[in-house]
């Protein structure tokens, strides 16, 4: 019986870039489907503005187009294992390799080592290009389609509560004292917390004293009139760091950043649980790709002529699907507190793994 974990070179490439293959294939076709599903429902916001054309069109494409791929890359690897592994067992290649010598674990090492190469590809590609891509987008989306914003990172929905006054504010752009707010709008309240002014301009820049107003217009409720008394700094007790850890978005902020908000927000005497989730999720969720091969394995093994071929594909489908399901409801209870972080990212996929392990062991038996 053969010792090494793969079996002959030729073989595991002969394996691995028919895997490759499968996964690119499926990938552009759940991607090509579902992007043009979700364009549909989202052309007619964006041609609602002023402006906005076939351009901009595919400025949504490319930030929606890496979320995509992101999302279903691991249903790609599963679908891809069950059809690479069906049609070898269907021409009895399967049977080939298991006569030669070969174990199951052996069959399937290659598919298993190609998938931890997509998992980092995964990782990667989450950390620097859909991250960016999801900030951008959420911006846009939070400016009504309007000019995609700039100037680096954003933030939206600000709402901030300064003694008796509130400051909210449509976004905000940068960090540290070069932060500045767009959409702004500060109310100022009476002791009895009722509203007596209410000041709106088109954007805010931090003098370190405070939020100095561009052109505000201030309504004083009790008179109802208007006016416009220039630049005006309000909201002293409101710094860049505040309005940093109040608007965390994970999905928006690579694992190094992530990491520095979670902090900040631990500093500040903030709850973190979900954030913590997300974090460790950033982790375990490319990782998820290198189960695939594991759960969809049944579909391999087992005689063709049997006609339990399709049955074990759906077994080995369900498996798979399975995984996300309760992935997807861990994060979930996690972030109601009824998991801690890190056992909610990582318990599915130890699950799983032992699962997907059992269920091979008995299929070779």
């Amino acid at each position: 019986m053969r010792l090494d974990f793969f079996p002959s070179r030729r073989l595991t490439i002969y394996l691995a870039k028919m895997f490759v293959v499968r996964i690119a294939a499926v990938l552009f076709m759940l991607v090509l489907v579902l992007q043009m599903l979700d364009l549909l429902g989202a052309s007619g916001d964006i041609l609602a503005v002023d402006g906005n054309g076939q351009g901009e069109l595919w400025t949504y494409v490319s930030l929606r187009a890496p979320q995509l791929v992101a999302r279903f890359l691991p249903y790609s690897v599963l679908l891809a294992t069950i059809i690479t592994l069906a049609t070898l067992n269907q021409n009895s290649e399967v049977i080939s390799m298991k006569a030669a010598g070969l174990s199951a674990h052996q069959i399937l090492a290659p598919l298993v080592a190609t998938a931890v190469v997509v998992s980092g590809v995964s990782f990667v590609f989450n950390e620097r290009v859909v991250t960016r891509a999801t900030a951008t987008l959420s911006a846009w989306e939070k400016a009504e389609w309007g000019p995609v914003p700039t100037g680096g990172r954003t933030r939206t929905n600000i709402y901030l509560v300064d003694g008796d006054a509130i400051l909210s504010a449509r976004s905000a752009v940068g960090s540290g004292t070069s932060m500045v707010l767009s959409g702004v709008t500060w109310y100022r309240r009476d002791p009895q917390l009722m509203l007596s002014e209410q000041w709106r301009a088109d954007s805010a820049s931090f003098t370190g004293a405070g939020w100095k107003l561009k052109d505000p217009i201030r309504f004083n409720i009790a008179t109802a009139k208007q006016s416009e008394p220039g630049d005006t700094v309000v909201a002293t007790g409101i710094t860049p760091r505040e309005i940093a850890i109040s608007s965390v978005d994970a999905q928006s902020e690579d694992i190094v950043t992530l990491r520095e908000s979670i902090a900040a927000m631990d500093a500040a005497g903030r709850r973190t649980q979900e954030i913590r989730g997300e974090w460790w999720h950033k982790i375990s969720g490319p990782l998820s790709a290198t189960l695939m091969p594991l759960l969809g394995a049944v579909a391999a093994f087992g005689l063709a002529r049997s006609g339990q071929l399709f049955v074990r594909a759906v077994i080995g489908m369900a498996l798979g699907f399975a995984y996300f399901v309760v992935d997807n409801a861990a994060i979930a209870i996690g972030n109601f507190g009824g998991y801690p972080p890190f056992l909610a990212a990582w318990a599915p996929f130890l699950l799983f793994l032992l699962i997907g392990e059992t269920v091979l062991l008995k299929t070779e038996e």
